[in-house]
This record gives C-alpha cells, sequence and structure tokens, in this order.
C-alpha cells in the first residue's frame, strides 16, 4: 500500500515554499532594507559633515 498523505499539510508545505520563493525574488529585486538604508544614509550625512567640519576656508589661510 501506498503511504497516508495528509492532504492539508502538504498544500500549506508547497504554500510555504511559494510564499519562500517569492520572497526571495522580492529581496533580490528591491535590494536593501528600509532600516539598512537609513543606516547608511546616516553615516554618510555624518561623515560629510565631520569633513565639513575639518575643512579650511580661504579666510582661516
Amino acid at each position: 500500500m501506498g503511504e497516508v498523505v495528509n492532504l492539508r499539510a502538504v498544500r500549506k508545505r508547497v504554500k510555504r515554499e511559494q510564499n519562500d520563493a517569492r520572497a526571495d525574488a522580492r529581496r533580490t529585486q528591491f535590494g536593501v532594507p528600509k532600516a539598512e538604508r537609513k543606516l547608511r544614509k546616516a553615516e554618510t550625512e555624518r561623515a560629510s559633515h565631520t569633513l565639513d567640519q575639518h575643512r579650511l576656508s580661504a579666510e582661516d589661510e
């Protein structure tokens, strides 16, 4: 005889696998998470601000 299969569990597993595949595709499509983008932007602004603070103006020379 064949193996007894719970069709509800199979449907759930298939749906979960499809959702995971879709999530992977969307991750590659849309790239970086919003939190990471905000962090990078803040670091860039901070570095720019620090650099501007150390810049010599024409009056200082």
